[in-house]
Parts: C-alpha cells; sequence; structure tokens
C-alpha cells in the first residue's frame, strides 16, 4: 500500500501565512484533485455500469463509510430521491456510529469489523445489490470488514478510496482509487481526499440516474416539486421541453404535479 494521505504536507509553517497565503495554497492543492479523478474514469465507468446493471434488475446500492467518507455518502444519497424522483431506497448511505455520527463523531465506531455487515442486513441486503466502501486511507475496519462480509454473501463491491493498494481496494472487485497525495494539512483527508470523493460520488449517482432513464434531455423531469423554487424550476422545465407559455406550463404542473407528466400531457395534445 502507497500511503499518500498520511504524508506530510508540501507547506510549512501554516499558522505564519497570511490568510491570503492560506487560501492561495489551498486552492492550488485543490485544483489537483480533478486531475486525479480523471486519471480514475475507466474504474468509476465499470462500477456505474454495474450498478446500473444491478439496479436495471431490482437491485440497490449501499455506501459504507466512517467519519468524512460515511457522510458524503449519506449526502448523496440522501439527495437522489429529491433531485431524479427515485424511492429512498435505492441508494442508501450507511455511516459507522448511525445517524448520530452524521454531526458528532462516534468514538471508535469504525473500527469495528462486523458492524457494517449488521447495519446492511437491516436493509435485507442480498445478491442483487452493491455494496461500495468510501474510506480515504483505504484502511477503515468498518469497511474492510463490510466488504469480506459481502464478498462471502456473493454481492458486487466497489469503493472510492484516495491511497492505492490499499487494503480496502484489494477488498472490493469494482476499486475506484484517486490518489491526491498529501493534504495541506497534514492527514486531513476531509479536504482534498473528500473533495475527490465527493466528485466521484457526484460521477457515480448522476451518471447511474441518467442511464436509469431518471433525466430528459439535461432536465431533471422526475425531480420533488417541493418548494417554490422548485416549482418554478419545473415551471422552467414545461416551457423548456414544449412550447407551452408560462400560464400553460404552471396550470400543467399544478394539475399532475409532476414534470414529466405535465410535458407528456402537452405533447399529446399539441
Amino acid at each position: 500500500m502507497i500511503n499518500t494521505t498520511e504524508k506530510e504536507s508540501h507547506y510549512q509553517d501554516l499558522e505564519k501565512m497570511t490568510v491570503l497565503e492560506l487560501l492561495t495554497n489551498i486552492n492550488n492543492e485543490d485544483k489537483t484533485v480533478p486531475m486525479a479523478v480523471e486519471k480514475a474514469i475507466p474504474q468509476i465507468e465499470a462500477l456505474v455500469n454495474e450498478c446500473v446493471s444491478k439496479m436495471k434488475n431490482g437491485g440497490r446500492v449501499f455506501y459504507i463509510g466512517a467519519g468524512t467518507s460515511g457522510r458524503l455518502g449519506v449526502l448523496d444519497a440522501s439527495e437522489c430521491p429529491p433531485t431524479y424522483g427515485v424511492p429512498f431506497d435505492w441508494i442508501i448511505g450507511m455511516i459507522a456510529g448511525g445517524d448520530t455520527a452524521i454531526r458528532k463523531a462516534v468514538e471508535f465506531a469504525e473500527d469495528d469489523t462486523e458492524q457494517a455487515w449488521k447495519d446492511l442486513t437491516e436493509y435485507s441486503i442480498n445478491k442483487t445489490d452493491v455494496v461500495i466502501g468510501i474510506a480515504a486511507s483505504g484502511t477503515t475496519p468498518y469497511v474492510v470488514g463490510g466488504l469480506q462480509a459481502a464478498n462471502a454473501a456473493g454481492l458486487v463491491t466497489g469503493c472510492i478510496v484516495c491511497n492505492s493498494g490499499s487494503p480496502i481496494a484489494k477488498e472490493a472487485q469494482l476499486p475506484v482509487e484517486v490518489v491526491v497525495g498529501p493534504e495541506f494539512v497534514t492527514g486531513s483527508t476531509r479536504m482534498k481526499a473528500g473533495t475527490a470523493q465527493k466528485l466521484v460520488l457526484n460521477m457515480l449517482s448522476t451518471s447511474i440516474m441518467i442511464q436509469l432513464g431518471r433525466v430528459q434531455g439535461n432536465k431533471m423531469v422526475d425531480m420533488q416539486l417541493s418548494n417554490h423554487k422548485l416549482m418554478a424550476r419545473g415551471v422552467r422545465i414545461i416551457m423548456d421541453e414544449t412550447n407551452a407559455t408560462e400560464a400553460e406550463a404552471t396550470e400543467l404542473l399544478e394539475k399532475f404535479g409532476h414534470v414529466r407528466q405535465a410535458i407528456e400531457a402537452y405533447q399529446e395534445t399539441h
């Protein structure tokens, strides 16, 4: 294993830097992250394809992680239903320590190698599902144990890590390794590593949803209309996708309560 996430920062005496120097140097480090992600696109592609294949046959995707990595998985999973109008159990994010750990660190929760599988079994996990471990270091016991158990149960497994040749990547059938190098603050993997994981998760879930038909053109036609801003966006989408006036689009959206259905209804009558 090549552990770069714990290597010494390229910068010294951070406390002596001005605010401008701090911001400029952090930004310079951040600029390297998309290039590291680009190198992993073939790995991401393989994972997306497997997830889509499983989900077309009724499977689900589970993210498991601890700390920042776990929170990022929960965030990505929680945003899919409102964005794409899908059930909450299509993509599920799980964090070591449970929901309490989303806001407050739970001591030693990530060190339990058996807890992830216990958490997963609460969802009646089976061979149609995919388990993706998220861990910057690639060593988190909670994730290692979860992937081992998922492999033993015959599930497809993947991971998103920021070191090469890590224990988690070795357990995952479809590893995604985004090596971003040392952090600006030594070992603070909520920074570049966290950014890399967020970018990969964006790519993963967005590509999956598009492949599953939850986007039309480039529009979120299945989004949940849960506030005035989204209602207004829905009206604009209907207008963009049809020749409807604002008044017509508003009337259709109020009638059907769903952007895709409103568009289809307009097209059937024009």
